[in-house]
């Protein structure tokens, strides 16, 4: 049985979330708390599994409750985050303190339609409930941030693959931060990632990895040209695609396939720089649910390219990653801390 916490100032949103976590006989809610002082009282005397955690609350806030979980009785927290700008913001420095994913709650000018969260949020804390959480230590400076996180360097000679294409869900953020904030400004490749996020995110999302690397990163737009030492974020609800010129490589944002589960597709794009420059890309696929990433991957490895997949130890959910393992398809399994230096050092292979 997965024991969770849900803490929110809302009596409805309690009370919503509460019945739908309990649809699943699985899980189980064994206390909710009106604030972030509330809160941390019932889960020291709980000591649940999950925590669902709000954002904006009197008397205590959510980031204020979030550091205290993770300093005393680090555990998995999920976020329950407004779809707004100001909302992203809030949710990636969660992310940065510690806090494992995020749920959207949908807002109108009517009513709350929570409803639409059920299943993400039933999956997510299923998905998390087992992973051992550490204290998370004080975080660097911005301006340390911008500085190496581990030492990179770039090996002589002309790289061999100049796309890097990354595919990542749930404990995508932080994953894709460290890995680009660990890049050294000459990265002799460009870079796509497809993270699963909101529209609202991740041009919030772009803007803070801008912040914090050596390279240029920035929410794609069609027209952008992808170029070394320069990284693209697809944008919440479309497609990203690239388009191989015959001197350049274009951004192409879509809203098809229309079909696909996720927007954006870690399948649609990978599959598109497989067909695009083939044996010229390195697909990476980290911590998320599910199997995205795994058709596109299969295409990329079929045309020459080569694949890294992150290590089960170093992922918040081993789903996108273990699927890309199971069917043989990664040329190494990396821990995140040494992930930068991996993709640098696939790049010349």
């Amino acid at each position: 049985m997965i024991n969770v916490v849900v803490v929110d100032d809302s009596a409805f949103m309690r009370k919503a979330i509460s019945t739908m976590l309990q649809k699943d006989p699985g899980i189980k809610v064994v206390a909710t708390a009106r604030d972030g002082e509330e809160g941390l009282r019932v889960i020291r005397k709980h000591n649940p599994d999950v925590v669902t955690l709000d954002i904006e609350m009197p008397k205590m806030d959510g980031l204020t409750a979030l550091r205290h979980i993770m300093m005393e009785m680090p555990r998995p927290v999920l976020m329950v985050s407004s779809l707004t700008t100001e909302g992203a913001e809030a949710t990636l420095k969660a992310m940065d303190l510690g806090a494992v994913d995020f749920i959207p709650k949908q807002l109108s000018k009517v009513s709350l339609d929570i409803v639409k969260i059920e299943n993400d949020l039933i999956s997510k804390v299923k998905s998390v409930a087992r992973r051992k959480m550490r204290p998370v230590p004080r975080l660097r400076t911005a301006a340390a941030a911008r500085k190496p996180a581990v030492p990179v360097r770039t090996p002589r000679g002309r790289a061999k693959r100049d796309v890097v294409v990354i595919g990542v869900s749930t404990g995508g953020p932080p994953a894709v931060q460290k890995i680009l904030s660990s890049l050294p400004k000459d990265f002799p490749a460009g870079i796509v990632i497809a993270q699963h996020m909101p529209k609202a995110f991740t041009g919030p999302f772009a803007n803070r990895l801008n912040g914090v690397s050596q390279i240029k990163v920035k929410e794609a737009e069609t027209g952008d040209r992808l170029l070394p030492g320069h990284a693209f974020v697809a944008p919440g609800g479309s497609h990203l695609v690239i388009d191989q010129k015959v001197s350049r490589i274009d951004l192409v944002v879509t809203p098809e396939p229309k079909e696909a589960l996720y927007k954006p597709s870690a399948n649609v794009l990978v599959s598109s720089v497989a067909k695009a420059v083939g044996r010229r890309a390195l697909g990476v696929i980290l911590t998320g649910m599910g199997n995205d990433g795994r058709d596109g991957i299969r295409e990329l490895k079929s045309k020459g390219g080569r694949a890294i997949a992150q290590s089960d130890s170093s992922c918040v959910v081993y789903g996108m990653p273990k699927a890309i393992v199971d069917d043989g398809l990664a040329d190494e399994i990396v821990d995140i801390d040494d992930m930068a230096n991996a993709i640098i050092n696939n790049l010349y292979l």
